[in-house]
């Protein structure tokens, strides 16, 4: 566990980006274009994100809101449009930037901002280099991936591997939608209304029936955004397990029983859904989450769960020890 200090008392968002203005091209390979400044406001290529680049790139200003927020501590990964997934060998100098980038700005906050670096998923030797140097970088308690490469996920193969790597680092892993296209998707913002949680429930889904949970079960992996339809199939998921062998044949334990050792985010804006991930979800591995700074973000993302029964206390001890930290005797409230 590489976050060694003291991080801030009070409920910890652990959905949060921040990226570099040095790294606003991104990795090798990217369709997208690129990030850029346009007075003051923030492009991908040429489509405007609707935030201020200072959110994105400034730590100043993201202290500055997660104050304004009624947070203790954010936990900050970059935007998923710089994970290194198209051309991945070539995206080791990226990577590494990245994450010494990430390590100071950290260390300039008095604990209140902890980092999620990056990683390459094609190749072992290579992320087993980098999430040892994130393990061993103070302030910085894991790795933010997206929840599928080069048609693949979690479930098998190198991807698999990796998770492995960091189970036995003690990293945590957070694992980010990249809103992949697809052509039915290319109006009303499909892409991310619909991809991203579709996305994230291809992964969930490729954890619970390939065993990994069973074969790691140190593993702190967090799912964002309620963990996307994941609540609503687990019941079909078990359903199918049952009834099949081809769709139990990875996994030794119904998918509900490996479903609550999975840690979610609280970004689902809708009470309902939240009550759902809760009524599946154990409820020591549900964590704040925000999804700052983009437009999708949780406005009010301590709000949101305080008003729907969930206290400060468990929010901040989940949010530790998903770090890898011990949790402090009595986390205060929120006033």
């Amino acid at each position: 566990m590489a976050v060694t200090g003291e991080i801030r008392a009070g409920i910890i968002d652990i959905h949060a980006h921040w990226l570099p203005r040095e790294l606003l091209a991104l990795p090798p390979g990217n369709p997208l274009g690129g990030m850029n400044d346009r007075d003051g406001e923030l492009f991908l290529g040429d489509i405007p994100l609707s935030f201020p680049t200072a959110a994105m790139t400034d730590i100043d200003t993201v202290v500055a809101d997660t104050v304004r927020a009624g947070l203790g501590t954010r936990v900050i990964s970059a935007p998923p449009f710089a994970f290194p997934v198209h051309a991945p060998s070539e995206a080791d100098d990226y990577v590494a930037s990245y994450n010494e980038q990430l390590a100071r700005a950290v260390s300039t906050t008095g604990g209140m901002l902890v980092g999620l670096g990056l990683v390459r998923l094609d190749d072992v030797v290579a992320a087993r280099r980098e999430l040892t140097r994130l393990a061993e970088a103070d302030g910085v308690a894991g790795v933010a991936v997206p929840p599928l490469a080069q048609g693949r996920s979690y479930g098998e193969g190198v991807m698999r591997e990796v998770l492995g790597v960091a189970a036995e680092l003690g990293l945590a892993v957070l694992v980010h939608p990249m809103q992949s296209p697809r052509p039915e998707w290319e109006h009303h913002y499909l892409v991310n209304l619909i991809g991203n949680p579709v996305e994230t429930t291809t992964a969930v889904a490729s954890v619970l029936l390939g065993g990994v949970m069973e074969e790691l079960p140190n593993l702190r992996i967090c799912f964002v955004h309620g963990g996307g339809c994941a609540p609503s199939l687990v019941g079909r998921w078990g359903h199918g397990w049952r009834s099949r062998g081809d769709v139990r044949q990875g996994s030794s334990r119904p998918p509900a029983e490996s479903f609550a050792r999975l840690y979610f985010d609280t970004v689902t804006h809708d009470p309902e859904v939240l009550r759902l991930l809760r009524s599946h979800a154990s409820p020591d591995r549900i964590l704040c989450g925000s999804d700052y700074p983009f437009d999708m973000a949780q406005p009010d993302p301590a709000g949101f769960l305080l008003d729907n029964g969930i206290d400060a206390a468990t929010l901040e001890t989940n949010g530790r020890v998903f770090l890898g930290m011990t949790p402090t005797a009595e986390p205060p409230a929120r006033t």
